[in-house]
């Protein structure tokens, strides 16, 4: 009799960490209803975020980011996590949601991620050329308002660039219409 109790049991908890497993596999991979991404040929009328300032990556429109977010920079000290955008025109883009920001101390590898509320703002889009003939555009500066303020470890020499201009992104964007 016991072991039937124990077999049951075993087996009931074996399709629980199933279910279970099945479940987070599926809420962690998810990306949310309002995340766009272009994926051929971006809509010419419309400016992206080039996701960590890749021209060649993943161009975004009024992404969520859900998960662990969007990158902002190139080297993945910065990311864009549960954004809701309240505009995206030709012009700007607003949106709240958090900024994770990498201490980087003592280093960038080892340094704390700081979730910090924000409201962003993009701007300057540029144009993009591509090979498909169709060219776009992208946003080239972000600047931020943290409502609750930056942490202690974040503020003074340690804070982060505000406005933010993607001098990088600015540049590949003009070579890529230059070639």
């Amino acid at each position: 009799m016991l072991t039937r109790i124990v077999r049951g049991t075993t087996r009931v908890a074996g399709w629980a960490g199933i279910v279970c497993s099945a479940a987070l596999v599926a809420a962690c991979s998810s990306q949310g209803v309002s995340t766009s991404m272009a994926t051929e040929a971006p809509n010419p009328s419309v400016a992206y975020l080039a996701q960590g300032q890749d021209l060649h990556g993943k161009m975004l429109f009024e992404p969520a980011c859900n998960g662990f977010g969007c990158a902002l920079s190139g080297d993945s000290t910065v990311f864009l996590s549960r954004m809701k955008w309240q505009t995206w025109s030709e012009t700007e883009a607003v949106g709240t949601g958090i900024d994770k920001l990498d201490g980087c101390n003592p280093d960038c590898a080892a340094g704390p991620v700081y979730s910090v509320a924000t409201v962003v703002t993009l701007s300057n889009p540029v144009k993009v050329c591509t090979s498909s003939g169709v060219p776009h555009m992208v946003w080239t500066k972000a600047s931020f308002r943290f409502p609750h303020g930056l942490p202690k470890a974040l503020r003074g020499d340690s804070a982060p660039l505000n406005p933010w201009v993607f001098s990088s992104l600015i540049s590949a964007a003009r070579h890529s219409c230059t070639s």
